[in-house]
């Protein structure tokens, strides 16, 4: 199929962005990775495309005096993967870029992008989850940050109001000593992850959020905390495991029932552990 036929507008400020956003039969255009692909099965039929992937505002890579590293809305996968400030200061970020899709998408592909479209088996909104990172809503009114934990509300649903797009995303300083990792299994390179599982561990507390396993990315709060800080045993991550009965409750799918979804969980919880503290034996990779 082909898209329908509409008008296409090019923004090249917020001003012109605000001008148009929100109004009926609009929608903007960034990447357009998810979106283009909306519009040739006729799922989204907008009356006017506002492409604002030249607007500077959106643009760029930055820390604060604080040591606030702000990210914007257009930064591309494949950008956000090679900024050495992002490597710097938000490594987790760097480490799920590879994971993201194909490097077709990656290239044109915007994390503003990924976040608005809060697909639940996309790896960045679980990274922003774990980071503890705020995301910097734009609007003619002003801008505010709503905590990425509050920002994720349903199935592709977010706490934007219409009239708000994403501006940037800003991740707090690293903990001395912090650890992150992120692990997904997908049945091939790029395909969407079955499961996966973003952990953190800062200021000795570890954080565990699961991609693939619900409507949003998922805290396992009780698996975390069974966990407590180390160090782990067989029997710790045993009991963790249990505790992912109560933390997750995933809908079936394509890939499989819920059981086999927490057992996906149980066996990334047991990996990523493993990769913090390598004496832990959890069995083959």
């Amino acid at each position: 199929m082909k898209a329908a036929s509409l008008e296409y507008v090019r923004a090249h400020s917020l001003d012109e962005v605000f001008a148009w956003h929100g109004k009926s039969g609009v929608r903007l255009l960034a990447g357009g990775q998810s979106l283009l692909a909306s519009l040739a099965f006729r799922l989204s039929e907008p009356e006017i495309l506002v492409d604002i992937g030249r607007v500077p505002a959106l643009q760029g890579i930055s820390t604060t005096p604080q040591g606030v590293l702000r990210i914007g809305a257009l930064t591309t996968h494949t950008h956000l993967g090679a900024n050495l400030l992002v490597r710097r200061h938000a490594p987790l970020l760097a480490e799920a870029v590879p994971l993201i899709a194909h490097p077709a998408i990656r290239n044109r592909g915007t994390i503003g992008g990924s976040l608005a479209y809060a697909d639940p088996a996309a790896e960045l909104p679980a990274c922003c989850v774990a980071l503890g990172a705020s995301i910097v809503a734009v609007s003619a009114r002003g801008e505010r940050r709503i905590p990425a934990a509050d920002f994720f509300t349903g199935l592709f649903e977010t706490a934007l109001a219409d009239d708000e797009l994403i501006g940037a995303i800003e991740v707090p300083p690293l903990e001395a000593g912090e650890q992150s990792t992120i692990l997904e299994l997908a049945r091939r390179s790029g395909d969407y992850a079955m499961a996966g599982l973003v952990a953190r561990q800062a200021a000795g507390a570890l954080t565990l959020v699961y991609f693939g396993v619900g409507a949003t990315p998922v805290e396992a709060r009780d698996a975390a905390a069974a966990l407590g800080a180390g160090p782990w045993t067989p029997a710790t991550l045993a009991t963790a495991v249990a505790a992912l009965e109560r933390d997750l409750d995933p809908p079936e799918d394509l890939h499989g029932n819920a059981a086999f979804k927490r057992h996906l969980a149980g066996v990334l919880l047991g990996r990523a552990l493993a990769r913090f503290d390598p004496s832990l034996k959890v069995g083959p990779p």
